[in-house]
C-alpha cells in the first residue's frame, strides 16, 4: 500500500492554525471524522491519546506522527497538517512540530499502519522533502511531491525478499546492492529498535543510513520493529564488518556480536548523532563487545550505561517465560476439556478423563503439555536472564519445583535463582584459559548449575512452600462449616490468588476433605472460585478489548473453555503479565461467586470437571448465577484497573 492511498486532497491541511498540542490533536482527529473514514470520534480519539501517554510521537526534525489502531476506523486513512508557526508537541528533541501526520488504522488491519510509518519515517528524514512538502502551495501539489518521492525511494510493487515493510524497491537495486555486498561486505552495520518497534526505529536507520552514503562508507542496517526483525545481518556481514552500531531502547540479540567492537547508544543519538556514530565506527573507535559481560538487552547510552530499574528488568525476564509457557497451557488445557467433555457425553460423573479409552487418550497428551508448563516458565525466565547457558539450569529448577510441591510460586523462584546462579558461574570460571571456553557451556555451566539450583529447590524452596500449604489446610480444616458463607467466600477467593499454587491447592485439598465428609457444598465454592478467573478474563477481553493486545485477545477466547472446564490455569499468563490488577480483580470476583453459591446452597459431589459435571451439581441455577455474577463482576472490576492501549 502507497502512502498517497492513504491521503487525499481533502485530509491535507496547509495552513494548520493549532496553538498546542491538545488543539493540534483536536483538530487532526475532527479532519479524520470528516473524511468518513473514522466511526466513532471520541474513540480514535482515546486511542490517540493513549498512545501519546506511551511516548510523545513528536519524533523530532519538526515532524509528528500521532497514530491509532482502533476498532472505530473502519478504512486506513492518513490526515497531514502544516504549521509554518510551529507548536509546541512535545518533541523528543524540544523544537516546535511543523508537519504533521495522523494515522487510523482499523483494528483487523494487520501491520497497515506500521508499514505506512516506516514508510513515512524514512521519506521525512530527508530534509529538502520536508522543506518541498512545507512549501507546497495546494493539496494536490502535496499529494505529487510524496507521490514522487515515494516512488524514487521505494519503487514500484516488487517485493524486497519478503521484507513488507519497505516492499517497493526496484529489483535493479535489490541486484546491485547485494552484488556490492557479496564482493566487499559491509565496512559499517547496525541494529535499530525502540520499545514500540515503529517510527524510531526505521527514523534511526534512514538517518544512519542516509549519513553513510554521504561520507561514502558500506553500510548495512537491521530494523527490529513491531512487524519483525528486517535486513538481517548475516554472520557473514558481522564477521566483515569494522563496528556495529546498536541503536536501541529494548532487547536485542547480542551475542552474535562477541568479539567484534561494538557501539551501544540509544536509538535517539541514531537519529540525531548519526554523523558522529557513523564516523566513530569506521574508524573502529569502539570496544570489544563480550558476550558473557553482558545480557541479550540493551538500553541506554554506551558513554553514560543508563539502565532499566530493577523492576522493569525482572518483568522482561519473567515476561519472557510467560510468553514461552503460553503454548503449553492452552494446548494442554483444551485437550484436558475435550477428555472431560467425552466422559460426560458417555454417561460418566467420577474420574472424568480417565473413563474411557478416548478421553484417557486426550487427558494423558493435555496432562502431558501441563507438565511442561512449569519447567518452560522457570527455564525461559533463566534463559532471558543468564542466556543460553541457563536454560536447562532453569528446566531442570522449574521441574523439581512442581514434584516438589511448590507449584507455580516456585517455579518462578527456580527461573529466577537459575539465571542469576548462571551469572555467578561465569563470573566464577572467567579466570579460565581460553583454550577450555568451549567447556563452560558444555560441561561446567550445566553440571554446577544443574546441580546447585537442584540442591537450592530441594532444602531451601521446597521445604517453606510445602509448610505454608499444610499450615493453611489444617488452619482452614479447623474452621469447620460454622460459617458456610464465610468459609465458602474465602475458599473460593483462594482458589484465584496464585491460580494453581499453594493457595489453590490448599483450598482445593479442602474441598476434596469437605467432599469426602460429606459435605458438598464447599467443593461447589471451590469449583466456582477456579472457574471465574478465567471467564472473568475472557470477558475482559471480549468487552474492554483496548485494555489488550492481540495475542491477549486471542488467548483470551480460549479462557472462556478453560473456564467452563474448571481449568484455572489458564489466566496464569494474564496474572503473571500484570499481577497487581489482573490477581486482586479474579480473587474479588471468585469469592462473591462463592459466597453466593453458598448462600443459595449449591452442591457438588464431583472433585472436578466445571461445566461438564452439570448433571451432579445441586441447584444448578442457582450454581449458573453465583458464577455469572463472579465472572461479571472480575471482569469489571478487571477493565476498570487496567489501562487502555494502543
Amino acid at each position: 500500500m502507497r502512502i498517497t492511498d492513504l491521503l487525499s486532497p481533502k485530509s491535507i491541511i496547509l495552513d494548520f492554525k493549532a496553538h498546542s498540542k491538545a488543539e493540534a490533536i483536536d483538530q487532526l482527529v475532527n479532519t479524520m471524522y470528516a473524511t468518513g473514514h473514522i466511526t466513532d470520534k471520541e474513540a480514535y480519539k482515546k486511542a490517540i491519546l493513549a498512545r501519546e501517554e506511551l511516548s510523545t510521537t513528536g519524533i523530532g526534525e519538526g515532524i509528528a506522527i500521532p497514530h491509532a489502531k482502533v476498532d472505530a476506523v473502519k478504512t486506513a486513512a492518513l490526515v497531514a497538517a502544516v504549521s509554518h508557526d510551529g507548536i509546541d508537541y512535545e518533541a523528543l528533541d524540544g523544537a516546535p512540530s511543523q508537519l504533521f501526520f495522523m494515522i487510523a488504522a482499523p483494528e483487523g488491519a494487520n501491520n497497515t499502519h506500521l508499514d505506512v510509518l516506516a514508510k513515512l519515517s524514512t521519506l521525512l528524514m530527508d530534509g529538502k522533502f520536508r522543506e518541498t512538502l512545507m512549501n507546497a502551495k495546494n493539496p494536490e501539489e502535496f499529494l505529487m511531491l510524496i507521490n514522487q518521492k515515494e516512488t524514487e525511494k521505494f519503487g514500484e510493487e516488487i517485493p524486497v525478499e519478503g521484507d513488507t515493510t519497505f516492499p517497493k524497491a526496484s529489483e535493479a537495486i535489490i541486484e546491485e546492492v547485494h552484488a556490492t555486498a557479496q564482493k566487499q561486505g559491509y565496512t559499517v552495520l547496525a541494529v535499530t529498535a525502540c520499545p514500540t518497534g515503529i517510527a524510531h526505529t526505521y527514523m534511526a536507520a534512514e538517518a544512519l543510513q542516509n549519513k553513510a552514503d554521504d561520507l561514502g562508507i558500506s553500510f548495512k542496517v537491521e530494523t527490529n520493529g513491531s512487524g519483525g526483525i528486517k535486513n538481517a545481518l548475516t554472520k557473514e556481514d558481522i564477521d566483515n564488518a569494522t563496528c556495529i552500531i546498536v541503536a536501541a531502547d529494548k532487547n536485542v540479540e547480542m551475542n552474535r556480536f562477541d568479539g567484534k567492537k561494538v557501539i551501544i547508544t540509544k536509538v535517539a543519538n541514531g537519529i540525531h548523532k548519526a554523523e558522529e556514530l557513523i564516523t566513530k565506527a569506521a574508524a573502529g573507535d569502539a570496544p570489544i563487545y563480550h558476550a558473557k559481560e553482558g545480557a541479550n538487552g540493551v538500553a541506554g547510552d554506551s558513554e553514560t550505561q543508563t539502565h532499566e530499574g530493577i523492576g522493569r528488568e525482572l518483568y522482561k525476564h519473567l515476561m519472557n517465560g510467560v510468553s514461552h509457557m503460553l503454548p503449553f497451557v492452552i494446548g494442554g488445557g483444551l485437550l484436558i476439556a475435550i477428555a472431560f467433555l467425552i466422559d460426560t457425553l458417555s454417561g460418566y460423573t467420577d474420574n472424568l478423563g480417565v473413563n474411557t479409552l478416548a478421553a484417557a487418550w486426550f487427558k494423558s497428551i493435555g496432562g502431558t503439555a501441563f507438565d511442561f508448563m512449569l519447567p518452560v516458565l522457570a527455564g525461559y525466565i533463566a534463559m532471558s536472564i543468564g542466556e543460553r547457558p541457563a536454560l536447562a539450569v532453569g528446566f531442570v529448577g522449574g521441574m523439581l519445583a512442581n514434584l516438589g510441591g511448590s507449584g507455580f510460586l516456585g517455579a518462578l523462584i527456580a527461573g529466577f535463582a537459575a539465571g542469576y546462579l548462571v551469572i555467578c558461574l561465569k563470573q566464577l570460571f572467567s579466570f579460565l584459559p581460553h583454550s577450555l571456553e568451549g567447556l563452560k557451556p558444555t560441561l561446567l555451566y550445566p553440571l554446577f548449575g544443574i546441580g546447585l539450583i537442584g540442591a537450592a529447590i530441594t532444602f531451601i524452596i521446597n521445604p517453606p512452600v510445602s509448610f505454608i500449604n499444610t499450615w493453611l489446610t489444617d488452619t482452614l480444616l479447623s474452621m469447620g462449616t460454622g460459617s458456610a458463607v464465610l468459609v465458602g467466600t474465602l475458599l473460593a477467593a483462594m482458589m484465584a490468588i496464585d491460580m494453581g499454587g499453594p493457595f489453590n491447592k490448599a483450598a482445593y485439598v479442602v474441598g476434596i476433605a469437605a467432599l469426602e465428609a460429606g459435605n458438598l457444598e464447599l467443593m461447589a465454592a471451590v469449583m466456582i472460585g477456579g472457574m471465574v478467573p478465567p471467564l472473568a478474563i475472557a470477558l475482559c477481553t471480549t468487552f474492554f478489548k483496548n485494555r489488550f493486545t492481540q495475542r491477549e485477545r486471542d488467548s483470551g477466547i480460549v479462557n472462556y473453555v478453560m473456564g467452563l472446564s474448571f481449568i484455572t490455569e489458564g489466566a496464569i499468563p494474564f496474572a503473571a503479565s500484570d499481577p497487581t490488577k489482573v490477581i486482586p480483580s479474579c480473587v474479588i470476583g471468585s469469592g462473591i461467586a462463592g459466597a453466593i453459591a453458598m448462600f443459595l446452597g449449591c452442591t457438588l459431589n464431583a472433585p472436578h470437571g466445571g461445566i461438564f459435571v452439570l448433571p451432579v451439581i445441586g441447584h444448578p441455577i442457582g450454581y449458573f448465577i453465583a458464577l455469572v455474577t463472579g465472572a461479571i463482576v472480575g471482569a469489571v472490576i478487571l477493565g476498570f484497573l487496567k489501562q487502555p492501549l494502543e
